[in-house]
């Protein structure tokens, strides 16, 4: 049997996550667009939002509880099958139903990956190495997002429409599956494909904790990402731009993020993190023109760090809960999005409706309505600086016992 080429299906492991990138990036790109197309409210933008982000945490635990049997390579193959299915649906779709569904696929195809990946780095690397990696291969969906976000822009100010843009989507789908295909995977390790193993360590008081956790920082990064093109479109910053610096300076900031890991640990670096992302959309919740630029620093380094630290804590403190416990933990943070995206469109109208009942109209409207729903999602890194804190004194306490 062939050895696995690991540096080949890292790379391939990172173009499957620029297609997440892309179908997010792309997605909040087009979103205003969409409702202009399909006439539909941000309330239901925010249910064709919240498939994206089901499919993720399905196909995630799914594929964490069956990596032991499938193994990497399946999943990646079913991933490349809901990439393209959900792309060509979304194009096709029609309208609302048809939007629902594609995005469900899409989403599936996201989760697919991060079930598969993630477990496969981690298997195949150790330590400091493993840490580095696992926040390089992140290092791609706000990379991927920087890449998505310009030529959604780009190709909005053509006028090439929202069909086209999906289309684009496609292309990084094909370049994984040439990466991968033909290649030999590595087999799951026995103690991690071990269901009863995994499930004792999932039962301890603190994965059940940072599954609380993972909540919440995966939507005070998601969030105000998702929402960029609606709730920042009247603040006198382009949002693509926004979305582009912030998922810019996470790209570069993961890619040196091993070493901020070796030297505050990721209790140290969660916290931290907490903090600057609640700065920065305090600052996109009061800021217009160019002070929007300097939030997106703030929040960019803010939620930088969250995703593959969370993962890497999981996989380095509590290494007995395997692949699974790397996907249900991402799991709980996908699907927690998921259920906030209509309750964030609801936050929208809302604010809209209270801004009209004042007598703002246009720009206006949309700049108090938009303001006011940033004010709201404050609450979720504010929570997690409490969180970290407490972790940060937790995880000392056990070194020192």
């Amino acid at each position: 049997m062939n050895q696995p080429n690991s540096k080949r299906l890292f790379y391939g492991s990172c173009f499957a996550l620029i297609t997440t990138a892309f179908s997010f990036s792309i997605r909040a790109g087009i979103l205003s667009e969409l409702g202009r197309t399909f006439d539909l409210s941000a309330t239901q933008l925010g249910f064709i939002n919240q498939m994206w982000f089901l499919g993720f945490p399905i196909a995630m635990v799914l594929g964490g509880i069956f990596y032991g049997t499938l193994g990497p390579k399946k999943i990646m193959q079913f991933a490349f099958f809901s990439h393209t299915i959900g792309i060509l649906l979304t194009i096709f779709s029609g309208g609302y139903t048809g939007l629902l569904v594609s995005t469900l696929f899409i989403g599936i195809g996201n989760g697919c990956t991060e079930a598969a990946c993630n477990p496969m780095i981690a298997a195949s690397y150790t330590g400091k190495q493993m840490n580095t990696l696992l926040n390089r291969f992140h290092m791609w969906f706000p990379g991927g997002i920087v890449l998505g976000s310009l030529v959604s822009l780009g190709m909005t100010k053509l006028n090439l429409g929202w069909e086209a843009q999906i289309w684009i989507i496609l292309i990084p789908t094909l370049i994984y599956a040439y990466l991968f295909y033909g290649q030999a995977f590595p087999e799951p390790k026995k103690e991690i494909a071990s269901m009863a193993e995994n499930l004792k360590a999932m039962a301890s008081p603190l994965f059940v904790f940072m599954c609380i956790c993972m909540t919440l920082t995966a939507i005070s990064e998601f969030g105000p990402q998702q929402w960029t093109g609606v709730i920042m479109a009247k603040s006198g910053a382009e949002p693509m731009v926004i979305l582009a610096l912030v998922t810019g300076l996470m790209a570069v900031g993961r890619f040196f993020g091993g070493a901020f890991v070796h030297k505050f640990d990721q209790t140290g670096v969660l916290l931290g993190s907490a903090i600057l992302a609640s700065i920065g959309i305090f600052l996109f919740s009061t800021q217009t023109g160019t002070m929007a630029y300097v939030a997106a620093i703030f929040f960019a380094m803010g939620v930088c760090y969250f995703w593959p630290n969370m993962i890497g804590f999981v996989a380095e403190k509590i290494p007995a809960s395997g692949a699974i416990g790397m996907s249900i933990v991402g799991a709980f943070g996908m699907f927690s999005t998921s259920i906030w995206q209509p309750i964030i469109g609801g936050w929208i109208d809302s604010a809209r409706a209270k801004a009209t009942s004042m007598g703002l109209e246009g720009d206006a409207l949309e700049l108090a309505a938009g303001q006011a729903t940033l004010q709201t999602m404050i609450t979720f890194p504010a929570i997690l600086i409490v969180l970290f804190t407490i972790l940060l004194f937790w995880m000392k306490s056990k070194k020192a016992a």
